[in-house]
């Protein structure tokens, strides 16, 4: 280097001041090898950690490369500073195109943080029954941007995570089980005490309705043209449409063996003789 600079014919000062940058580049170019390695291996470090702590696999990709993001704009930053390139118009630039990119992508960055926070606390798992941004139905995926949703009638729903976290969430078979409720009307000539017995003994043979919580009848309402009865019992909730089905018709056919009425609603129409 010293024979290419005597061949341009450059005086000493200026030969020193060359050799002091291409050292300092030099440095730099070596720290910024090593920082990247470094940086990767923290990374992939961390990631392991939070696998090791049951983190969601896709939580964890996703803190994995903003560890190592960080640590990469550290680096670049330090390494311009060892090689005398002056960093504070190059930070100020860097903050303003953050800034602009959050404005830019606001709505994107609100489902990657409702996806971070859902995956965290998880208000429902896959395969859970839910009921999460106005859309019920099976949970099929959830990711950091989306929660996709299977409906009972079989099409793909697919909500954005601010969405889901912006309004409320019912997960209806987190806890195991659900209480069903049916109405059922008889006439008021009917035997209460008769259709209430007919009820606890469809209740008591059914083995997928719990015993515990106990299931029961009750008078509900007197209507302008029959009695209200309602019932309500658990089960498991892969049981309760079948439970609560089956009850039904029960209910249907033993009330008509018994001549217990179901009222219908009618309209009495008389027609007058013309004066």
């Amino acid at each position: 280097m010293l024979d290419f600079l005597d061949h341009l014919g450059v005086d000493h000062a200026t030969r020193l001041v060359i050799i002091s940058w291409a050292i300092r580049i030099g440095i730099a170019l070596v720290a910024l090898v090593i920082g990247f390695w470094i940086a990767a291996r923290v990374a992939n470090v961390g990631r392991r950690a939070l696998e090791r702590a049951h983190v969601d696999d896709t939580l964890a990709g996703f803190l994995r490369n903003a560890i190592y993001g960080l640590l990469i704009a550290f680096l670049i930053v330090q390494v311009m500073g060892m090689a005398g390139i002056p960093t504070a118009s190059f930070i100020a630039a860097l903050g303003a195109a953050g800034l602009a990119i959050g404005l830019a992508l606001n709505s994107s960055l609100s489902n990657l943080a409702w996806g971070v926070l859902l995956i965290l606390f998880r208000p429902y798992r896959i395969g859970d029954y839910v009921l999460v941004g106005g859309v019920e139905g099976s949970v099929q995926s959830i990711n950091l941007m989306h929660t996709y949703i299977i409906t009972p009638d079989n099409r793909e729903a697919i909500v954005p995570n601010a969405k889901v976290g912006g309004d409320a969430i019912i997960n209806f078979n987190r806890l195991g089980k659900r209480r069903f409720e049916i109405k059922v009307g008889i006439a008021y000539d009917d035997d209460i005490g008769q259709a209430m017995d007919i009820i606890r003994g469809l209740l008591e043979a059914d083995p997928r309705i719990m015993k515990d919580p106990a299931p029961g009848v009750w008078t509900d309402s007197l209507g302008a043209s029959n009695i209200t009865l309602v019932t309500r019992g658990w089960c498991a909730v892969a049981d309760m449409y079948g439970a609560q089905t089956t009850l039904l018709r029960e209910i249907k056919d033993k009330f008509g063996a018994a001549g217990i009425t179901i009222p219908s609603s009618s309209t009495d129409i008389r027609l007058l003789p013309a004066e």
